[in-house]
């Protein structure tokens, strides 16, 4: 089963990627995945979910999995580098999901993936100055801007895409959000 998974979420991501749309047959993926249709809708429901299923996928393992050792390490340069690269690596893919009505699916999914490594980073610079329901707030609040901010670079950004100066854009407005917090917390 695991392989089966695996084999139509690699499928899936490539196929997207390789034709800059979202509109992919269930039947396209299957038969690159080498298996059947009924497997798609077995594992998954339906192409949608399977997409989304792709898109956490790929950012489980290269976002999420990689800092599972460090949560309450800050948002800074390196991460907002590694997330960036993250999605320029993958852009023919993500543009494809962020442009079509999976968007705001993505948006959240991606949101409640990440967030929890942001809500971490709050509570360990702030502690108890930051209650912990604000941190959730905040930190689904700022990683759903961020993720906003990535898709809007992804689908209009000027090709060939930056990774290092979307890092300093994220640096930027996580130092501003950081040091407002600082000050209404001291």
């Amino acid at each position: 089963m695991r392989r089966t998974r695996a084999a139509l979420l690699g499928a899936a991501t490539a196929l997207v990627s390789a034709r800059g749309t979202a509109n992919v047959p269930v039947s396209d993926i299957a038969d690159a995945a080498g298996v059947s249709r009924q497997l798609v809708y077995l594992h998954f429901g339906d192409r949608d979910n399977l997409l989304l299923e792709a898109a956490l996928d790929l950012a489980r393992r290269e976002l999420t999995e990689p800092w599972q050792d460090s949560p309450g390490e800050a948002f800074g340069r390196e991460r907002a580098l590694a997330v960036a690269r993250h999605f320029c690596a993958h852009q023919g893919f993500y543009r494809a999901m962020f442009a079509t009505a999976s968007a705001f699916a993505l948006n959240r999914v991606v949101t409640e993936l990440l967030a929890p490594l942001r809500r971490d980073a709050l509570l360990a610079r702030f502690g108890d100055a930051l209650p912990a329901r604000t941190a959730d707030d905040l930190a689904v609040f700022v990683t759903g801007g961020g993720t906003a901010l990535m898709s809007a670079w992804l689908v209009s950004g000027e090709d060939p895409l930056d990774p290092e100066a979307m890092a300093d854009r994220l640096e930027a407005v996580g130092r501003l959000l950081a040091d407002a917090l600082a000050a209404a917390a001291g």
